[in-house]
C-alpha cells in the first residue's frame, strides 16, 4: 500500500500551493519504464558499434552511451520536459525544485549524478531508505539537489466548466505550456480573492497574469488580468 503525502508550499504570490508527493511504488514503476528504455538504447549501441566500429572504438563509444543513457537522458528530459520523464509522464508525475519551481539543469544534473551511486551500484538501498524515512519522499539525490518529485493530479473543473463547450472566444487559446501546479495556483487565487483587499488583490492578479500571459498563445493582450486568469482557467479546464 503506498500512502499519499503532500507538501504545502507558499508562493511569491502569496497563494498556498499543495503538491502531492510519489511515493515509492510510483517512483520505482516510473523507474522501471525508463530503465527499459534506457537498456533498449544501450543494447542498440551495442549492436551498432560492434558492427560499424570495433576494438577500442566501440569500447569508447559504448561507454559514453551508457552515460548517456543512463544519466543524460534523466537531466534532458527533465529540464527540457517538465521534469518529466517518459516514465515520469506515463506515471504522472514530475520532478519539481523544492519550492515548487521548475527543475534547473544544475539540481537536475545533481540528482542523476548522485543516483549512479545510490541506484544499481548499491541495489537501491540507500534510496529506498532515503524515500521512507524523509518528510517529503526524498532520495539522496533529492536531498542533495533539493528537488521533490510530485504527482500531477487532472485538476477539477471549475464549477459549471463540465456542462458547457469552451466558450468560441477561448477556442484559438493554446494553453499547453501552462502546467498543472501553476493552474492550481490560479485557480486558489481566483477562489480566494474576495479575501484580498482590493489593491493587494489587483496586484496579485496582475503579477499572475503578467507571469503566465507570455506563455499563452490567442489570449487578446488588452484582457483585464481577472477575466485573462478566468478565461485561461476555463481553457485549461476543457475536454480539448
Amino acid at each position: 500500500m503506498e500512502y499519499e503525502d503532500t507538501r504545502t508550499i507558499a508562493t511569491p504570490e502569496g497563494v498556498e500551493l499543495e503538491l502531492r508527493l510519489g511515493g515509492l511504488g510510483s517512483r520505482f514503476s516510473a523507474a522501471l519504464i525508463d530503465l527499459m528504455i534506457q537498456s533498449a538504447l544501450v543494447i542498440a549501441l551495442s549492436v551498432l558499434t560492434a558492427l560499424t566500429l570495433g576494438g577500442t572504438g566501440a569500447a569508447v563509444a559504448y561507454s559514453l552511451g551508457v552515460f548517456f543513457a543512463f544519466v543524460v537522458y534523466d537531466v534532458l528530459f527533465e529540464v527540457r520536459a517538465a521534469g518529466r520523464t517518459p516514465g515520469k509522464r506515463a506515471l504522472g508525475m514530475r520532478v519539481v525544485l523544492a519550492d515548487g519551481a521548475p527543475v534547473t539543469l544544475r539540481a537536475s544534473a545533481v540528482r542523476n549524478l548522485i543516483r549512479l551511486f545510490e541506484g544499481v551500484a548499491t541495489f537501491y538501498v540507500p534510496a529506498i531508505l532515503s524515500i521512507l524515512l524523509t518528510r517529503d519522499n526524498q532520495r539522496l539525490g533529492d536531498l542533495a539537489a533539493g528537488t521533490i518529485v510530485a504527482r500531477e493530479a487532472a485538476p477539477a473543473p471549475l464549477r459549471g466548466t463540465w456542462a458547457r463547450d469552451l466558450p468560441s472566444h477561448l477556442e484559438s487559446w493554446d494553453v499547453s505550456a501552462i502546467t498543472a501546479q501553476e493552474l492550481s495556483t490560479v485557480r486558489s487565487f481566483l477562489g480566494r480573492r474576495h479575501d484580498f483587499e482590493p489593491a493587494a488583490r489587483e496586484a496579485l492578479a496582475r503579477r499572475l497574469a503578467e507571469g503566465l500571459a507570455p506563455r499563452v498563445s490567442g489570449a487578446p493582450p488588452s484582457q483585464p488580468p481577472e477575466r485573462f486568469l478566468e478565461d485561461l482557467a476555463e481553457a485549461k479546464s476543457s475536454k480539448r
